[in-house]
């Protein structure tokens, strides 16, 4: 293992994985949300057990198809939101995932992504089947570019997988390479996301 990148606590998360569903186990949920990541070939899905008093989750199981940075990453993940209320769960983001892990390599931020995203999503099937709908958080993603139906996901999904600028950015989704009136929107895109996710500006 002297090759290993990543942070003793990334290490420590993958080889020994916490709350991970096994195919056996006979764990009743409330609530189940799904995600994955077509481009590397993630899947991610999370298990909830929820108090319908309070809302606060009690316990929870996940499962992925996903490297040892997705598998870290939704482990610590499992251990944060125990004893959060659904609400305060929604808003962790992979940034906070990353500061709990110690950090993870530009090249596989991405795969911190999954774990919150399949969470959310479990949260909103939780309002959804329990008659709360006013509660759910809308999870469609608004196309910036109407000519090439470019949406804010897959900037952001651009921007995980190594985008710096708009010139990288049109390379890889080829937002804004039609009639251009998105430029604007899509930069907006671009800074919120590279300030979200690492906290840095357009690198030209």
């Amino acid at each position: 293992m002297n090759s290993w990148l990543y942070s003793e606590k990334v290490k420590d998360h993958f080889m020994n994985p916490r709350n991970i569903m096994f195919n056996d186990e006979d764990f009743e949920y409330d609530a189940m949300g799904k995600t994955g990541n077509i481009k590397c070939g993630d899947e991610m899905i999370f298990y909830l057990k929820i108090d319908p008093e309070t809302l606060i989750i009690t316990d929870c199981r996940w499962k992925t198809f996903g490297c040892a940075s997705a598998i870290a990453s939704t482990s610590v993940l499992s251990e944060m939101i125990k004893g959060m209320s659904l609400d305060d769960t929604y808003n962790i983001s992979n940034v906070d995932i990353m500061e709990e892990l110690g950090g993870l390599p530009d090249n596989k931020v991405h795969c911190s992504v999954l774990g919150d995203k399949a969470l959310q999503e479990a949260i909103n099937n939780y309002y959804i089947t329990h008659g709360m709908e006013d509660r759910v958080h809308d999870t469609k993603s608004r196309i910036v570019c109407e000519c090439l139906n470019v949406s804010e996901e897959e900037i952001e999904h651009a921007v995980l997988e190594g985008v710096r600028n708009y010139y990288q950015l049109q390379e890889m989704t080829k937002v804004g390479t039609s009639c251009g009136k998105c430029e604007e929107d899509a930069r907006e895109r671009l800074t919120f996301y590279l300030d979200r996710h690492f906290g840095i500006k357009e690198i030209n």
